[in-house]
């Protein structure tokens, strides 16, 4: 069986409690051999850097959540750095902007986000970007902060615009598949990806989240990113063993310290 990584998931969330060691057994019996469980708060650092120690297949990223921007004290570069240290800590975030939830805490979202962006220049670890009803503030900072020190990036569970995508691609970003993708409504967002560069690619659950067929509307588990990827393999006009070392090789190149 073709090896795949779920580029994104949240293992420590309240789904999955007191069972990871069951959902990593059965992500590895649909070929999932690798995964990046991602810590929304860094005061919940500690229960998801655990989760990872536990696991050989699990690695993890941390940063502060733009939908906790405004509730979390805001974080700093060297809180950030510490973490960095770990031998399987590999990203930084999910950071970025919601403005669909969380309009109220614009600013403090931005200012989160350029701190996360600091953080990743100094540590040469990737950004992990949410964005959500912010194409234009999201391609602004993400232009005017590159200009003033290049980092890498994903775009997870991307669902934006076009323009936004061109803009992150014209970067040197990544862009990341979600269950979205294989929705039957979702054929603008398919186009977004088919019109991508395949070198640019990831696939992710964001499980408990966003299942795809068919599983959509139950829990989602790491193990489903294989149905997300053979969907994506058709969008690309490729089969799913071609589709999964593609997007083997771009993990392993923006993910540096897990592969």
């Amino acid at each position: 069986m073709t090896p795949i990584t779920d580029s994104h998931c949240h293992l420590d969330f309240p789904d999955f409690d007191g069972a990871q060691a069951e959902f990593v057994a059965r992500a590895a019996e649909a070929g999932v051999h690798r995964m990046v469980t991602i810590c929304t708060k860094l005061r919940q650092a500690d229960q998801v850097r655990a989760i990872a120690e536990a696991h050989a297949p699990v690695y993890w990223a941390a940063g502060t959540h733009p939908m906790s921007a405004g509730d979390e004290p805001m974080v700093s570069v060297d809180e950030i750095l510490a973490l960095t240290a770990h031998p399987k800590m590999v990203g930084i975030g999910e950071t970025g902007l919601d403005y669909h939830y969380s309009r109220n805490s614009m600013d403090a979202q931005q200012d989160s986000l350029r701190i996360h962006m600091e953080a990743c220049r100094q540590s040469g670890l990737p950004l992990i970007i949410h964005s959500r009803d912010a194409d234009e503030d999201m391609a602004r900072i993400l232009t005017e902060e590159h200009a003033n020190g290049a980092f890498d990036c994903v775009m997870h569970c991307f669902s934006s615009s076009a323009a936004l995508a061109q803009t992150a691609l014209g970067l040197g970003f990544y862009l990341s598949m979600s269950g979205i993708t294989a929705f039957k409504k979702s054929s603008e967002l398919r186009d977004i990806f088919a019109a991508a560069p395949l070198d640019r690619i990831l696939v992710e659950t964001d499980s408990p989240y966003l299942a795809p067929p068919p599983h959509r509307g139950k829990r989602n588990e790491p193990a489903f990113v294989a149905h997300t990827a053979r969907a994506a393999a058709e969008t690309f006009g490729l089969s799913y063993e071609d589709f999964a070392k593609q997007t083997e090789e771009n993990f392993a190149r923006l993910f540096r310290k897990a592969a």
